[in-house]
């Protein structure tokens, strides 16, 4: 059953397996099995998960296309004493994903809403790039067409730490813009498949990834870790400063 610390909770926003199915918290099982009803990205993928955990509950599709129209009415429900719970894909809900839409219009009608702590694409793979962590900028996905240049200049000026998502189709297009505008030598982390049997991440120039990339079919969910301009941590620039 639901903690008598949630007992007031109207929304929990649920975080799910980027890829291994066991990565999923007790607590988010807990919360999945006594909500009265699940909101889905896509209610294909989340039925094989709430299936490997025996969760019966009645699931609704909450996706990009249809959030504004049916906010008010998930909220109005809300409002008279259901609890529901937001999952994505994969992932945290609300990390370049719909949910902050949801989120939003809860706190605004005065309802409490809760995030779990979980699975999350972008943190193993800036661990494993070996780049500063303790600075970094997360960008999501990059526009497709408009304003992509723009940010790719501003993102080839950043000191700290750069995070992006892409989709395995565009991946190369994106490493040669960036190696555009950031040089063939800066340094670039690819993670794909992240917590999955063909699990990857390689490490190398943007030149270098260019051309191992480019050799091979890429498949996956994509994380790009682009280090950033005369990277230093914070810990290195106050030992300079000490000198």
């Amino acid at each position: 059953m639901i903690s008598m610390q949630e007992s007031d909770t109207s929304l929990f926003l649920v975080p799910t397996p980027i890829g291994n199915l066991k990565d999923i918290t007790l607590r988010a099982l807990e919360v999945l099995q006594n909500v009265n009803l699940i909101l889905a990205e896509d209610t294909r993928t989340s039925s094989f998960l709430l299936k490997h955990y025996n969760i019966e509950k009645p699931l609704k599709s909450f996706h990009t296309f249809n959030e504004h129209q049916t906010v008010n009415a998930l909220i109005q429900r809300m409002q008279q004493g259901e609890k529901f719970a937001l999952i994505s894909d994969a992932g945290t809900p609300g990390i370049s994903d719909p949910g902050y839409l949801l989120a939003r219009a809860a706190l605004q009608a005065d309802l409490k809403i809760e995030c779990l702590p979980g699975a999350t694409a972008f943190v193993p793979a800036l661990i494993k790039s070996g780049f500063p962590t303790d600075r970094f900028v997360f960008e999501g996905f990059l526009p497709h067409k408009k304003g992509k240049q723009t940010l790719i200049k501003a993102i080839a000026k950043e000191s700290r730490t750069v995070i992006l998502y892409e989709s395995p189709y565009r991946l190369v297009k994106t490493l040669e813009q960036l190696k555009e505008f950031c040089g063939e030598e800066r340094k670039v982390s690819v993670s794909r498949e992240l917590t999955k049997k063909f699990e990857e991440t390689y490490t190398n120039t943007l030149s270098k990834t260019i051309e191992y990339f480019s050799q091979k079919e890429v498949k996956g969910e994509i994380v790009i870790v682009l280090e950033g301009l005369n990277s230093k941590s914070k810990k290195q620039e106050d030992d300079d400063d000490e000198e």
